[in-house]
């Protein structure tokens, strides 16, 4: 039990309570820190204790980066309350706390926890820190230990009638809070219904009283006479005994009695009916009763994890019993395990300081033996060891004497292993789990990492389970998950196959250039697909497919092969389609790009002064008929309307490429129109001057035998 020595001052205190029946009163204060500082800070600066309980003192501590322009690491840290030559000296090599001193350090904290106290034990304590640079201490924690922590005061004795004494008794305390408080009152070992702090009654000399705070039932005060003289009692060497697993342990108390003969008296649980352990099956075997006068030992070999638990002793007498119901002695089995102090990760290898350690330490001195990869490296009376580990080694420790129960070994993380969920074929869009696992101790801690474009690595997730809730084909890359503790890491990649329907298909056509009628066509298609895509090629108003696969070739192509060509990409899951449109350039005759232009403008010219000169004929032979030619001066041409007059079309297809012949169409007295390919017209017009005289009527802005040449040029 544990408070602030700072309560009759009126100082906040706090209450915990530990599984051995341990209460702890803390005194918070804060010494000043920061980035890049020396310090310590305390939970505790005032610690009071109980005589056999366990005691934990904490702190945390920071220290600079770098010390004189040079890197500051720690090399050690430990606990001291006195100096040898001017140097602390570590409590863990003190032979007065020898079994009963431990250190639990890591991330910047570490506890100091003295199990057994003694009176002696009270001091005060100090955290170093030593660094390859420098070294610091912290200011002290004061540590009582009073004796006796509680205790049954009696007052005020007088004789009544007959064999009895009217006393007052009070449960007086030592280390627990003045805080309103119920109590528990044993007589003779048993519960009494008394409640109170103190109470005055009649008392027979040969009863025993003892009492505990309620909450902290395990640390009771020692069981006292009501007249100072011999009564039913049992003490119990300690009230709580911790032992590692395989080894053996002593559980001791002495007794007394007013009466001199003892009928029977033997050690039990509490939970296994009240049964003498020595004819209890799963202890026949394995205990010892050693009872010298007035003293009895439990002798408990070969421990099991189930071996802990509460152990109590009772006696009869020929007129009365030791009750059952004062706690006794709590044994805690536990096994050895080994702590990474500190470690320094290399290439090849770790340079680690290591210790064996237990959640709580035996008493008596002890020697450790360390193992590695099963052969014995080491053996010590200090339960550290320092030294170079490769990243297959496996690293224990045992008790001397108890090699055959060693500590679970500690290494780096194995390979790790990867699943993913569903293990089913993965479609786009759904969620899909990635779970990493290795086998390590420390346990590991695991980081996932995904293949950018650019084949870095980026970080995505922390922790063993990476979740893409809604997964796209971008996701079918390479995702990497790495396992790592204080000994090292390894790795281990995975590739998800993500399936989806084909995208919007790419399709071409070979030759780019204008299709001549009579060559061959060849049309390509492709698309991203997972699984891969089918290809099946249509032709615009036909029901039947013209091919399957992603080329398609027409070896002849024709007139009436023009049209709209529609690709499908198709899987399991969907399908997707693109169209093209194909036309062919029919042409009487073809020319060479480079002299297309002139001879197309020769054309028109020669066809002008043609059309010309057939008019000028024809307007010499209305001269010689003038009564008939003025009789119909304003009649129009027979044969064509009056606005067109000889209006002439020729239709001339330009490529774009350059390379490929061009192909000139003349046609006369063809209408104009559109054609399928949605061609864009041009016209250009060319103008003759007539030097006949005009007849009258006719418009002198334009010439009736103008040529008009529509140009369509090919998209």
């Amino acid at each position: 039990m544990f408070y602030s020595l700072t309560e009759m001052r009126g100082a906040a205190m706090s209450l915990t309570a530990a599984a051995s029946g341990l209460v702890v009163f803390l005194l918070s204060v804060s010494v000043v820190q920061g980035q890049d500082v020396w310090g310590v800070t305390y939970s505790s600066t005032e610690i009071c204790a109980v005589k056999g309980s366990t005691v934990e003192i904490n702190c945390s501590y920071t220290y600079p980066s770098t010390v004189r322009g040079g890197v500051n690491t720690v090399e050690k840290t430990f606990w001291f309350t006195k100096q040898k030559g001017g140097e602390p000296v570590d409590l863990r090599t003190d032979s007065e706390y020898a079994g009963r001193v431990e250190t639990l350090c890591g991330n910047n904290t570490c506890t100091l926890r003295i199990r057994n106290l003694r009176e002696r034990d009270s001091a005060q304590y100090r955290f170093r820190i030593k660094t390859n640079q420098d070294a610091y201490a912290g200011d002290p924690v004061t540590l009582s230990v009073p004796d006796p922590g509680i205790q049954v005061k009696v007052s005020k004795t007088s004789s009544c009638y007959g064999d009895c004494i009217q006393a007052d008794l009070e449960c007086v305390r030592g280390c627990l809070p003045t805080s309103r408080r119920s109590y528990i009152w044993y007589k003779d070992g048993q519960k009494i219904a008394k409640d109170a702090k103190s109470f005055n009654d009649y008392f027979y000399p040969k009863e025993s009283y003892a009492c505990a705070v309620k909450g902290y039932e395990n640390v009771p005060s020692p069981s006292v006479c009501v007249n100072g003289g011999v009564c039913n009692t049992v003490t119990y060497s300690e009230r709580s005994i911790c032992a590692f697993k395989g080894s053996s342990v002593d559980i001791s108390c002495t007794y007394s009695s007013y009466e001199d003969h003892v009928k029977s008296k033997f050690w039990f649980r509490p939970e296994r009916s009240h049964q003498d352990l020595s004819e209890d099956s799963q202890y026949r075997e394995r205990v010892q009763v050693l009872s010298p006068r007035r003293e009895s030992t439990l002798r408990i070999s070969d421990l099991r994890d189930s071996d802990s638990a509460q152990y109590l002793f009772t006696f009869k007498t020929a007129s009365s019993e030791w009750g059952r119901d004062l706690p006794g002695t709590t044994l805690t089995v536990t096994a050895l395990q080994v702590q990474v102090i500190r470690a320094k990760v290399y290439t090849y290898s770790t340079e680690a300081e290591l210790k064996c350690h237990s959640s709580c330490s035996p008493a008596g001195s002890l020697y450790y033996v360390w193992f590695k990869n099963g052969e014995t490296i080491m053996t010590t009376g200090i339960s550290s060891y320092e030294g170079l580990f490769h990243p297959r080694d496996n690293i224990s420790c045992a008790l001397k004497g108890h090699e055959d129960f060693p500590s679970p070994a500690v290494y780096a993380p194995k390979l790790p292993s990867v699943s993913v969920s569903p293990s089913a074929e993965i479609e786009e869009g759904s969620s899909v789990t990635l779970t990493c696992s290795s086998d390590a101790n420390p346990a590991a801690n695991y980081t996932w990492y995904k293949k950018s474009p650019n084949a870095h690595f980026s970080h995505v997730n922390e922790g063993p389970i990476l979740v893409l809730s809604s997964i796209n084909s971008s996701d079918s890359v390479q995702h990497y998950c790495t396992a790592e503790n204080k000994l090292g890491k390894t790795s281990r990649d995975i590739s998800i196959d993500v399936k989806y329907a084909p995208k919007l298909p790419s399709v071409s056509v070979s030759p780019s250039a204008e299709i001549e009628e009579g060559s061959s066509v060849t049309l390509t298609c492709s698309s991203d697909a997972n699984p891969a895509a089918n290809y099946t090629w249509y032709k615009e108003d036909e029901d039947s497919p013209k091919a399957s696969g992603q080329i398609f070739t027409i070896t002849d192509f024709r007139a009436e092969h023009s049209g709209n060509y529609s690709c499908e990409a198709q899987n399991k899951l969907g399908r997707s389609n693109s169209t093209l449109y194909l036309t062919v350039g029919t042409a009487s005759w073809k020319l060479p790009a480079v002299v297309t232009i002139p001879v197309v403008l020769l054309a028109v010219i020669s066809l002008s002064v043609f059309l010309w000169i057939s008019r000028r004929k024809s307007a010499s032979r209305d001269s010689s008929e003038p009564a008939e030619r003025a009789d119909n001066r304003e009649e129009p041409l027979p044969d064509q309307p009056e606005e067109q007059g000889d209006l002439q079309y020729a239709t001339v297809h330009f490529s774009n490429s350059r390379a490929e012949p061009l192909y000139s169409n003349m046609r006369a007295d063809q209408p104009l129109r559109h054609t399928e390919q949605q061609e864009v017209p041009e016209y250009a017009a060319v103008k003759f001057k007539s030097a006949a005289p005009r007849p009258r009527g006719q418009d002198s802005a334009e010439d009736p035998a103008a040529l008009y040449s529509t140009v369509n040029k090919s998209h």
